[in-house]
């Protein structure tokens, strides 16, 4: 049995991109830069305000100013600032040439017609410069980055409307097993509904990538060798959930080694989800996850979204916290690495929810993420430093 490090530096290293495509912007959201982007202008363009006030020569400050014109947004300044002159001007405006500071309008005493006065001890200069964010030509993203709302901005302001990104991995999704119906049935004796492939699904598809659920197949070879050859055809990576274990009626690794997937690991030491495989098979890349839910989440999010990440170029970092434990965690076997769902309370520490088992989905919808006790460890104490894995 592999510790989760060992399966999971397979996994990233059987990984290959999949190639480039440029998309328009207005659907960039989520996608992996294939190449570096550089800005086609200074970033800002012009001299510009940051706050609405008088912009003015900061020697004058003590001086009475005459204003001598309005600036407002998206309008050049007509006139340049000499000794004793100011202009009022809107936030984001171009500054006109001579002035060095802007005063705000709080800070501002009008003195007469047309006159102020700046009655504030001090000012900074309230200007953004040309180029200080960027000159033109520098990179302002790198290949690889995971485009995020705040990356779309940069992108717009740097001209890139039709970004290279990767393309991301077709991913097919297969359950197993003769007890399950659909949502859309009411269980009947012995029935319960498919909540796996929806799940799975939705993990791949908050990735941006897209996710074809095959529904459940039927617990004998034959249904699961046939869903398999046809997702092997139609995608580049397949999630099975359930017939994993050792069960008389879990076929899905004979059946993966059947079909000629070379299966490269079949247990991982991590509680939930020790009963998971990884293959190829041809093009396609093959994940059997346990049936269990909550077992197949967390083996989604720490084996399959960091795969697929890296089929798309990127290197996924997942987001962690390193806060203090609220209550002392103990557990019985301390053989595999565990992986506890948590919240963080309002003094920020982490507190472990109600937790009845890898079936139970429900706790991870109060949980903020899932806390490690690592293998060899059965108590973590009250007070200790944990680090815990957003969701």
């Amino acid at each position: 049995m592999l510790t989760f490090e060992q399966a999971l530096r397979i996994v990233l290293d059987s990984a290959r991109e999949l190639g480039t495509e440029q998309v328009d912007i207005a659907h960039a959201l989520n996608r992996v830069l294939a190449e570096d982007v550089r800005s086609d202008i200074d970033i800002p363009p012009f001299d510009k305000a940051v706050m609405d006030g008088f912009a003015c020569r900061r020697q004058d400050l003590a001086n009475e100013l005459i204003v001598i014109e309005t600036i407002p947004a998206g309008r050049p300044a007509e006139k340049t600032i000499g000794p004793n002159l100011c202009a009022r001007i809107m936030t984001g405006a171009v500054v006109p040439d001579g002035a060095d500071c802007v005063i705000m309008k709080e800070y501002v005493q009008m003195s007469g017609e047309g006159k102020i006065r700046f009655v504030g001890e001090k000012t900074a200069d309230n200007i953004c410069v040309r180029g200080e964010d960027a000159k033109a030509g520098d990179t302002v993203l790198r290949k690889g980055a995971l485009l995020r709302a705040q990356h779309i901005a940069v992108l717009a302001s740097a001209g890139c409307v039709a970004p290279l990104v990767a393309r991301t991995p077709r991913v097919g999704v297969i359950a197993t097993g003769d007890e399950l119906v659909e949502p859309t049935a009411k269980p009947g004796a012995s029935q319960i509904r498919n909540s796996n492939s929806y799940q799975l699904a939705a993990q791949v598809e908050q990735m941006g990538a897209p996710a074809k659920n095959y529904g459940a197949a039927a617990d004998n070879t034959e249904a699961i060798e046939s869903f398999l050859k046809r997702a092997c055809e139609e995608n580049d990576v397949v999630l099975f959930s359930g017939g994993v274990s050792a069960g008389e009626y879990d076929l899905v690794k004979t059946v993966l080694k059947k079909a000629g997937v070379s299966v490269l690991f079949e247990k991982v030491a991590a509680e939930p989800g020790r009963p998971m495989a990884f293959g190829i098979r041809d093009n396609a890349f093959c994940f059997a996850l346990p049936g269990n839910p909550v077992s197949g989440f967390v083996m989604c999010e720490l084996l399959v979204k960091p795969f697929l990440y890296k089929m798309m170029g990127h290197d996924f970092k997942p987001p962690v916290s390193h806060c203090k434990l609220a209550k002392t965690i103990t557990r019985k076997s301390a053989q595999r690495d565990s992986w506890l769902p948590v919240v963080f309370t309002e003094d920020g520490r982490a507190e472990r929810i109600e937790y009845h088992g890898s079936a139970h989905i429900n706790a991870l919808c109060d949980a903020d993420g899932l806390l490690c006790i690592p293998a060899g460890v059965r108590q973590i104490k009250q007070d200790s430093i944990a680090a815990v894995r957003h969701i």
